[in-house]
């Protein structure tokens, strides 16, 4: 029995597939061979992302909205591929795997992306300091390039987080209380890569180079990845129990309707269920029935059209509550949507908007105007040890949760402190119109004589909401996801977030169309000092309100899941059980 106890409980392996022993792998000491791939690959994506519109404008002379849009796509495109490397990982090649392929094709990428802008041929030639307009085949090599590394990163960013957490056994009280502040010192890591991004890379991009700013992350991406495979021996590999996991996706709501004209029972558990014996025969987890989305339950009913004992047998509670799950966490997905868009604009309009104003510092020194993104991951930073180390023990003596506040709580005030960052940048951007109306400037290379540091409070307003939002989010769907869909219900965090840029890419476009035809002034135009800017701030202003009502509304609405924890042992712990109780705040507890 003590040899039998050293071994994970959770049935997680070794990369040959043997079990595991609990002290000599995962846990930290594993996971230290993860961060430092998480915080290179950060600071190149961040290197790139945060000033790729100044790229754009100035190297390849797009214009702003042409820019702004083109910076979306290829965002949204980093944050969709996650989809289908969560699908292949969850259903045929497991994380590891999916990983260590998806790694390469992202350097691969960046290595393109770094002959793009140092060799000759591959960019536009410049004569003192003025750069002629890129070739098409300059161009497409460079865009090439980017969609590489968005390829890549699609079989990267869903993987490498939940692998992660994978390396703690939920089965062992120890190792549960280690993995609660997992994401929290996970998306650290991640902060760190995107400060240096923004205050070293985007310096270096400016005044030393394109090449050598793009050359660095390379490297540290390459180094990065001879660690993670250092640490092999010490990983745990969990084993997919389902070979189709998305596939009761489509069979519950088929089976529902086969039987929408069936009576549903009275009592929950007259509805088709396993015993608790199989699912800890099969190490499954066995999830309790929630009063959500009836019609579903359909599926399960034993003598709705299934009668016939050489029919298909009816589907079981646990597979019906693993379909509602997803469905509610869609619901909280699509208000996610714009609280997205407004992070889509650190690494677009801000930029744009901090070019035309005062960057001296000095006389000689002149801040970037992408590194003031540096603030938003500074305020992360300092944020998440006082959100750990502080707030959640203060809380928690309170209310009695493991987590201080419930995961859609912490989403609801990272919503709050985002609506307040929209509306100062809105104030911000009518004070710097009134500026330039009192000094009546019109050029568009014209300097607002108005300090670059009047941006700095949306900046870390923005920051401190992602420490709720951000982090909020990839633990709400890692929580939240059946049993066998974790990686695929991690891509709700980044597709949620691809969404998001795509969106503001519309808006961007239409708004620059509608607000612009007929010889009008349009909102977002190539000369900041002559638009309405504050205009479109005071409608993302406007939609980020509604927005959070939405929120409010489909977070009272929701209802956690309510799972078995059970062990061959015989140990059962609920986890959740008491999801459906509504806190003080009317947010799910």
């Amino acid at each position: 029995m003590e040899a039998k106890a050293s071994y994970t409980r959770d049935g997680t392996v070794d990369l040959r597939g043997r079990p595991v022993l609990a002290s000599k792998t995962g846990k930290w000491k594993a996971c230290a061979f993860l961060v430092g791939y998480e915080a290179f690959e950060r600071m190149a994506f961040y290197g790139i992302a945060s000033n790729l519109v100044n790229y754009l404008t100035t190297q390849l002379h797009e214009d702003t909205v042409s820019s702004v849009r083109n910076v979306n796509n290829w965002s949204g495109s980093v944050w969709m591929t996650p989809i289908l490397g969560a699908y292949i990982a969850d259903s045929y090649l497991g994380r590891f795997w999916t990983f260590t392929i998806s790694s390469l094709i992202y350097v691969v990428g960046m290595m393109l992306l770094t002959m793009a802008v140092s060799l000759k041929s591959f960019k536009p030639s410049c004569s003192n300091g003025i750069c002629n307009k890129a070739s098409s085949s300059q161009i497409a090599f460079f865009y090439i390039s980017l969609y590489t590394i968005a390829i890549g990163s699609g079989g990267t960013k869903p993987n490498i987080s939940t692998f992660g957490a994978d390396q703690f056994d939920d089965f062992d009280t120890q190792e549960k209380k280690l993995k609660a502040s997992f994401f929290n010192w996970w998306m650290f890591s991640s902060f760190l890569g995107a400060l240096v991004a923004t205050l070293g890379l985007v310096y270096i991009q400016e005044n030393l180079g394109w090449g050598l700013g793009y050359g660095i992350p390379t490297v540290g991406l390459i180094l990065s990845l001879f660690i993670f495979y250092f640490g092999t021996p010490m990983y745990r590999h969990k084993v997919s129990k389902t070979k189709s996991p998305a596939r009761d996706l489509f069979q519950i709501p088929i089976a529902a309707y086969k039987n929408r004209k069936a009576q549903l029972p009275s009592n929950p558990s007259e509805l088709h269920e396993f015993e608790p014996q199989h699912y800890i025969n099969s190490g499954k987890r066995q999830m309790y029935h929630t009063p959500i989305f009836r019609f579903l339950d359909k599926a399960a009913i034993k003598n709705g059209n299934n009668m016939d004992a050489s029919l298909k047998p009816p589907c079981t509670v646990t597979q019906v509550e693993g379909t509602k799950l997803v469905i509610g966490m869609a619901m909280i997905w699509l208000v996610t949507l714009i609280p997205s868009t407004i992070w889509a604009q650190i690494n677009t309009l801000f930029v744009k908007q901090g070019t035309t104003l005062d960057r001296s510092l000095g006389q000689q020194f002149h801040i970037p105007a992408a590194s003031l993104g540096s603030f938003v991951t500074l305020s992360m930073l300092l944020s998440v040890p006082m959100y750990d180390r502080y707030f959640v023990p203060l809380v928690r003596a309170r209310t009695k949760n493991p987590r201080g506040i419930t995961l859609l709580q912490r989403l609801g005030i990272g919503f709050v402190v985002q609506v307040i960052a929209i509306a100062i940048a809105y104030a911000v951007e009518v004070r710097r119109m009134r500026v330039i109306r009192v000094h009546h400037l019109n050029g568009p290379k014209e300097i607002v004589p108005m300090s670059i540091f009047w941006l700095l409070p949306q900046y870390v307003l923005l920051g401190i909401a992602d420490v709720f939002n951000a982090i909020g989010l990839l633990e709400f769907f890692y929580d939240q996801s059946p049993e066998d869909m974790q990686s695929l219900g991690t891509t709700f965090f980044t597709s949620g977030i691809g969404v998001g840029n795509f969106l503001n890419s519309f808006l961007v476009t239409m708004v620059d169309k509608i607000t612009g035809r007929n010889g009008g002034k349009s909102w977002i135009g190539n000369n900041l000092n002559d638009c309405h800017l504050d205009y479109y701030y005071g409608f993302l202003l406007v939609i980020s309100t509604i927005n959070l009502g939405a929120f409010l509304w489909a977070s009272c609405k929701y209802v956690y899941k309510r799972e078995s924890v059970e062990a061959k042992e015989g140990c059962v712990d609920l986890l959740e059980g008491k999801a459906i109780a509504t806190s003080p705040l009317g947010l799910q507890v």
